[in-house]
């Protein structure tokens, strides 16, 4: 029996180095367990197997850094996979060769996230990347002779010590490639990283510039034709109704309130009232799979209104904006009033006679803090 899922998350762990603001679930080295972590995400595959509908829509192979898993591994799990009309890797640039972006075509993938972060060296450093600006556009060029035409840079701004031209030379960059997909996400040195407490500090101090920069990020690429569709990512605006809709499809289900599934040490589900998140420890993770049962697990209820609530949360930050309908209860009406009036959101009526709330533009560079007034 077919569930209704159809949005597959799976975690590869696996990197060469951990970057100082990185808190997700990574381990470095551990070249030898590639191939059992693979055989892990496989017995994990079929024990949820029956949640996933008999026709998935996503596939996002996320980390860590997924294509520094041994090539003949994660061709194997690539393919073992089910078949979805978009499949994402996450890549970091320095592990991009020619044949990496052959095996990945072949293997069925259509989409490449690549990490860039920045096209600037010392900016790189600070960040503890790897790659230097030339492996970055050499990843790109390896991509597009394949034929991926849905390639896709994540970007940073706020890095500390960036200035407005190293940013602007950063978005310069990133046009002359002109990539379908463009995410551009504010640095957030989580509490508790070797990143926050090196910077710390400098990130308070330049907190104030950051929205600047964030202006400047949205009028460059909006300028160049990106849509800007949700509050760090933009793609190429569709010119008519035949072509392509370059939203990463994957992350539009998370914030459509979507269900999906998650595998991998780490990995997050959401299916119906229950939020499930993997254990972060690769052993285990490994054995209890080995064994034929599920990994250890912490299982969270959700009621009806914790998902409304993270409804309008996450479809607030779509240029489509929110059906009134969806939010519920979880709108404080006078709170939505007083946002109106100061122009950061405007109902829209749509032709079945429903509303729908979105965010103004200037609604939307204050993203949260909005959001954040009108939770009831």
């Amino acid at each position: 029996m077919n569930g209704s899922v159809r949005h597959l998350y799976v975690h590869l762990p696996f990197c060469a180095h951990r970057c100082g603001y990185c808190d997700f679930a990574t381990v470095v080295g551990r070249e030898g367990w590639h191939g059992r972590y693979v055989d892990a995400l496989l017995a994990e595959l079929e024990l949820e197997r029956g949640r996933l509908a008999s026709r998935v829509e996503t596939v996002f192979l996320g980390g860590g850094t997924p294509t520094l898993t041994d090539g003949a591994e994660l061709r194997r799990l690539l393919e073992s996979l089910p078949s979805a009309r978009e499949v994402t890797v996450e890549a970091n640039p320095e592990t991009v060769t020619s044949a990496l972006a052959r095996m990945l075509r072949e293997a069925g993938v259509t989409r490449v996230s690549l990490g860039a972060q920045s096209f600037q060296p010392e900016l790189l450093r600070t960040l503890e990347r790897r790659a230097s600006p030339d492996a970055v556009r050499s990843a790109f060029y390896h991509l597009r002779d394949v034929n991926f035409d849905n390639i896709s840079l994540d970007l940073l701004h706020g890095i500390p010590g960036q200035s407005a031209s190293a940013l602007e030379a950063d978005i310069d960059e990133a046009l002359t490639l002109a990539p379908e997909h463009i995410s551009y996400y504010e640095l957030e040195a989580k509490p508790g990283t070797r990143f926050a407490h090196a910077h710390g500090a400098e990130l308070v101090r330049q907190a104030e510039a950051m929205e600047g920069y964030f202006d400047l990020v949205v009028e460059r690429l909006t300028a160049a034709g990106y849509r800007w569709y949700e509050t760090a990512n933009f793609c190429r605006a569709a010119g008519d109704a035949d072509e392509r809709d370059l939203r990463a499809q994957h992350n539009l289900a998370y914030w459509l309130g979507r269900d999906y599934l998650g595998l991998g040490i780490g990995a997050v589900s959401t299916v119906g009232d229950e939020r499930r998140r993997n254990t972060p420890r690769l052993k285990a993770y490994v054995t209890a799979l080995a064994r034929g049962e599920a990994p250890p697990r912490d299982v969270e209820s959700l009621d009806e209104l914790m998902r409304e609530q993270e409804r309008l949360m996450l479809g607030l930050r779509l240029d489509t904006g929110l059906p009134l309908a969806d939010a519920g209860r979880s709108i404080d009406s006078a709170a939505l009033g007083r946002v109106e009036r100061l122009g950061l959101a405007t109902l829209r009526a749509e032709r079945d006679g429903q509303r729908t709330l979105v965010l103004t533009p200037r609604g939307r560079r204050l993203g949260g803090a909005v959001t954040v007034e009108l939770l009831a």
